[in-house]
C-alpha cells in the first residue's frame, strides 16, 4: 500500500524529479489523505490550471481519497512541535501512512521514518 503525499503528486503532475518514481507507485495503487488532496487542488488552481485535468489524470489510477479519522487527527495533533517545519496536512498524511502501516510518498526532504520514499 502506498500513500501519497501532496508533494509528491504535485511532482508527477508537474514533471518534477521523482515523477517517474511517483508514477510507478501510482500503478501500484494507493490513497491520498483528503487533506493532502485538498491540498494538490489549492496549488493547481494557484498556479492557474486546471484542476479537472489534474484530477482525471490522478484518478485515471487507482487512487482513493481517504477521510482524516478522529484517530488520524489526534495522531497527527500529538506530534505538533513549535517552530517544526511539518505542516497538519503533512502531519495528517504520516498519521494516515501509520494506521495504514504504508509506505508514505514524498518530495518533501525533511521528513523522516523507515517507511518515507522520498522521491528526490
Amino acid at each position: 500500500m502506498n500513500v501519497f503525499d501532496s508533494s509528491a503528486l504535485l511532482a508527477f503532475l508537474e514533471g518534477e524529479a521523482g515523477a517517474d518514481l511517483v508514477e510507478s507507485a501510482l500503478e501500484a495503487g494507493g490513497v491520498c489523505a483528503a487533506a493532502n488532496w485538498s491540498e494538490v487542488n489549492q496549488k493547481i488552481l494557484a498556479h492557474a490550471r486546471s484542476w479537472e485535468l489534474a484530477r482525471s489524470l490522478l484518478t485515471s489510477y487507482d487512487l482513493a481519497i481517504e477521510p482524516v479519522t478522529q484517530a488520524d487527527a489526534e495522531w497527527a495533533a500529538r506530534r505538533w512541535v513549535s517552530g517544526e517545519t511539518l505542516s497538519l496536512a503533512d502531519r495528517l498524511c504520516l498519521a494516515l501512512g501509520h494506521r495504514l502501516e504504508a509506505a508514505v510518498w514524498t518530495a518533501d526532504r525533511s521528513w523522516q521514518g523507515e517507511r518515507i520514499r522520498q522521491i528526490r
